[in-house]
């Protein structure tokens, strides 16, 4: 099928008025002006669909208030259509394997749940995908991600951590000082326990990420606050820098080659809900690759096309919720209107800025019935 007289966001540039031809679930050809008898989207924006790389919305359907849970394949079905909506065609799931945290993170509940949903991808539209977060200072949550990861059920692994003291602490000394004054012992006996735990850590760390890295499954790391930081991940194999908190880090980030990954709340709003580093400043300083959902699915369409307003080209950042983290998550099939790729497509009126249709390797999954641009859409499916 033909999508005929759309505007075409290419990798480099814009077409204004151009038709994209479906083929076996790939974009078969691209060529400017109107197709007669294809799909109408005259008034309309053609986007690849788009990929997220890290998203903490499901946790919110299976557990929709604290103690309440539903089943998997219910909340699964209800996060879908979220997705869809939003426009997005990838979804990396996150799920926390966290050591001493009650209910969906707790690491044997986050197995479960990764087996779960491995289970029941082929029942999805969404191409869902499992981003495990391994938290580094709770080490009893190693041994759930490493079977996660043996089984194949992990795409993406990320290492927190979330050691107190990061951040309120800059100065290693004076959290030793600390401590040392909280629980009465000499400094040197403080320090050595710190450094030989935190030596302990860091060493089941490497080994979890190392099995990663053996099986192909790409590494982020969280919230890096310092440049130190980001070099001690990049020697771990890490690429992609997810949330870096400083601009000092997010900068070392793209020095050591990393993917540098914020999220679209962040962008949209203009600033980090807890003080962090804004993603629209890392783009300033040429230090923003991609953005991620986060907590909240509608604001990665709605974050890219406000960069665009402030004076970023449409390609640039649609690019940063497409192509560049399909590539971050070595998937080279999709992320971009180009010949060959995935027809994972999203058609949407710019102003107001609404979805109307999402295309998944060609298929139709999602078109809105309306009034006025966009209303004819009806009859591509």
């Amino acid at each position: 099928m033909w999508i005929s007289g759309a505007r075409l966001v290419l990798p480099e540039r814009v077409l204004e008025t151009a038709s994209l031809r479906i083929q076996g679930g790939l974009i078969a050809e691209i060529r400017e002006g109107l197709v007669p008898g294809g799909c109408d989207a005259r008034g309309l924006t053609l986007i690849p669909g788009i990929v997220d790389l890290h998203g903490d919305a499901l946790e919110k359907e299976l557990e929709p208030r604290p103690g309440v849970f539903l089943p998997t394949e219910m909340a699964l079905e209800a996060w879908e259509a979220r997705m869809l909506a939003a426009g997005i065609t990838t979804a990396f799931v996150a799920l926390s394997f966290w050591e001493g945290l009650p209910g969906l993170r707790a690491p044997e509940n986050a197995l479960a749940l990764a087996e779960e949903i491995t289970a029941l991808r082929g029942q999805t539209l969404v191409d869902v995908r499992l981003h495990a977060r391994y938290e580094v200072s709770a080490p009893g949550g190693a041994k759930a991600v490493l079977e996660a990861l043996r089984r194949g059920w992990v795409d993406l692994l990320s290492l927190m951590d979330h050691t107190p003291g990061q951040g309120q602490f800059k100065d290693p000394e004076a959290y030793v000082r600390y401590l040392s004054k909280l629980y009465g012992l000499s400094q040197e006996a403080t320090a050595a326990s710190l450094v030989a735990k935190k030596q302990e850590h860091q060493q089941v760390a490497e080994a979890v990420a190392s099995e990663a890295k053996a099986l192909g499954v790409p590494l982020a790391s969280h919230d890096d606050d310092t440049p130190a930081k980001v070099r001690l991940m990049a020697r771990m194999g890490v690429r992609i820098s997810e949330f870096p908190t400083a601009l000092e880090a997010a900068l070392e980030a793209k020095a050591q080659g990393m993917w540098v990954a914020m999220g679209a709340p962040n962008a949209l709003r203009g600033s980090s809900h807890v003080g962090n580093l804004s993603a629209r400043e890392a783009g300033r300083r040429a230090a923003l690759d991609l953005l991620v959902t986060d907590y909240l699915p509608s604001s990665m369409l709605r974050a890219a096309f406000s960069l665009a307003e402030e004076g970023w080209s449409l390609p640039k950042a649609v690019a940063l919720i497409t192509t560049n983290p399909a590539r971050a998550a070595g998937l080279r099939d999709r992320g971009a209107l180009v010949p060959g790729l995935r027809a994972d497509l999203v058609l949407l009126q710019e102003r107001p800025l609404r979805v109307h249709a999402v295309f998944v390797e060609g298929r139709p999954v999602l078109i809105r019935e309306g009034v006025g641009v966009g209303s004819g859409l009806m009859g591509c499916g």
